[in-house]
């Protein structure tokens, strides 16, 4: 589909596209927003996308497609697997931070059911790069090996969209990824293998 356009016209409709599908409840923004927005025709976008959900997801697409790139980079010069999932979170919260109009769009506009029903939800090279460090860390015993390595990354996903809700809804007073290392310190005991997680006793004042 967008393969099939020039530049120009999808450099104006991924502009157009972020901001009235960001802005806009979903059910109410239309084509016709997205064309008047981009000024490119009606009929050049119905007959690309055939509807205003092709049309956000082939942008969805690329959009994360960027995010797990930049997994796929940071991943390859970190042997330690706490410090891998450490980086993966962070990479998470400093993108959205950077692209909030997309948080908006796929935490907050978007319906999940519609966001279900596309490919796109899948995200399957992303998956499939966190769970296979789910797994490493199972097998290496440092990881919960009684969770199911999808559970696992549930658990981390959600945590992620709800920072990002939380950010949104209490005015956005800090960057988001200002308490990354703390908030994954978080995450890492709902992860770790019990066995080896050290439980410190707190200090009492008297």
């Amino acid at each position: 589909m967008l393969d099939n356009l020039n530049e120009d016209v999808k450099k104006r409709l991924e502009v157009a596209v972020m901001e009235v599908f960001s802005t806009s409840d979903f059910h109410k923004a239309s084509i016709r927003d997205i064309a008047d927005t981009a000024g490119v025709s009606f009929t050049t976008i119905y007959k690309h996308f055939g509807s205003k959900e092709r049309l956000l997801f082939a942008f969805v697409n690329i959009w994360m497609e960027r995010l797990t790139d930049r997994i796929e980079d940071h991943l390859k010069g970190i042997e330690d697997l706490k410090e891998k999932l450490r980086k993966v979170f962070w990479l998470h919260l400093d993108f959205y931070e950077r692209h909030e109009e997309l948080g908006r769009i796929l935490f907050i506009t978007l319906p999940m059911k519609t966001w279900m029903a596309d490919d796109s939800f899948d995200q399957k090279r992303r998956v499939r790069l966190i769970i296979e460090v789910f797994k490493a860390g199972q097998k290496q015993g440092i990881i919960n090996p009684h969770m199911r390595a999808g559970s696992l990354l549930d658990f981390l996903l959600g945590f992620i969209q709800r920072i990002f809700f939380m950010w949104i809804i209490r005015g956005k007073q800090e960057k988001l990824a200002d308490e990354a290392n703390a908030l994954f310190e978080m995450v890492w005991q709902g992860i770790a293998n019990p066995a080896i997680i050290e439980y410190k006793q707190p200090l009492v004042e008297e």
